[in-house]
């Protein structure tokens, strides 16, 4: 069964960036209340779409530096990554199935 992992700054290139499979990147912190609402949504995704994609978790108040070079100014933010670049983004509390809907369509086989 697949869980999210947790990425840092210095991991975030071998993790994400050179990541054969498409990584879905939860941007979140532990005080942000809209962020442990899609917990549960992202950590389905892991498990249900195991072998097409990977997902990862990024602390922004632990790992400044990935954050900042992404722009990201508002969490959660929740991007999907293929081939080392940013094919999708989305800021704020998205309900499951509306993430699903975003990241499959990047997806070279659907996977469920």
């Amino acid at each position: 069964m697949a869980k999210p992992f947790a990425v840092t700054d210095e991991s975030f290139q071998q993790d994400v960036l050179d990541s054969e499979l498409p990584v879905l990147v939860d941007f979140w912190a532990d005080w942000c209340g809209p962020c442990r609402m899609i917990a549960p949504s992202v950590a389905a995704i892991a498990e249900e779409y195991e072998g097409a994609i990977k997902v990862a978790k990024v602390d922004v108040d632990e790992n400044p530096a990935i954050p900042g070079r992404y722009g990201i100014v508002g969490i959660p933010t929740v991007m999907l990554f293929k081939g080392g670049q940013v094919v999708e983004r989305m800021v704020g509390a998205y309900p499951k199935d509306r993430i699903v809907a975003q990241i499959l369509r990047h997806l070279d086989t659907a996977a469920a």
